[in-house]
């Protein structure tokens, strides 16, 4: 259960650590962090739960690497389902936690999106449904590949964490305008359900994009890496 415990704790903070900084940080007046200091929190997270819980779970903390991973040779099929489900409760537990803060400051309303994402009108920049579609697919992809390739055994030792959490900044720096980045299924169920409504009613497409863009990350890579690479560890 400690791999299941850890995946939970790791999707907690990922969600308190990166959704709380758009929440609460992003544009808090005059000292505001923004879109580079959202996009630099969601890295965080992970960077730092690599270091922490890596060594137990691996930290996935998100269904979509999770499945990316089991395509990929990296963790057995049998630990798929419950990676997953720890990784969705860690999320909806940060969610609460995030409403609870968030809601202690006189104003503070659940129609501002609450880091909910989201295509057309809730799009941030006003995206459609196919640019949604196709950034979180090939943002996901990337994410896996980065992901894959860093933790082969003929990486440099050591240097996963920075290059996977320096990849989802990345990701979040191109993405945010779009849908507000997901990339994780977990992620943006956390949020989506104190919403409710147009986030709970679009979040189909942040488990279908996502979860796809996995599986398609596993596959190039598995193309690329060629036979040397040993299966699971």
């Amino acid at each position: 259960m400690s791999k299941y415990l850890a995946e939970f704790i790791g999707t907690f903070w990922l969600v308190l650590g990166g959704c709380g900084s758009a929440v609460i940080g992003a544009a808090f007046p005059e000292l505001g962090i923004g879109h580079l200091g959202v996009a630099l929190a969601f890295g965080l997270t992970v960077l730092t739960m690599a270091f922490a819980i890596g060594h137990i779970s691996g930290c996935h903390l998100n269904p979509a690497v999770s499945l990316g991973l089991c395509l990929g040779g990296r963790m057995p099929a049998k630990d798929l389902v419950p990676y997953i489900v720890s990784q969705v409760l860690g999320a909806i537990v940060a969610g609460g936690v995030l409403y609870v803060i968030a809601s202690g400051k006189a104003g503070f309303d659940l129609a501002g999106g609450f880091a909910s994402n989201g295509f057309g009108p809730h799009s941030p920049g006003g995206y459609s449904l196919l640019a949604a579609l196709v950034t979180e697919i090939v943002m996901t992809m990337m994410f896996l590949f980065i992901i894959l390739s860093a933790t082969d055994k003929r990486a440099p030792a050591g240097f996963a964490p920075v290059a996977i959490g320096l990849g989802l900044t990345l990701i979040h720096l191109v993405s945010i305008p779009v849908t507000n980045t997901s990339v994780n299924p977990a992620r943006s169920t956390g949020v989506a359900i104190y919403v409710g409504g147009w986030a709970v009613g679009q979040l189909w497409l942040f488990w279908v994009a996502p979860l796809i863009g996995g599986a398609l990350g596993a596959i190039v890579y598995r193309v690329i890496q060629g036979p040397t690479e040993s299966a699971a560890r």
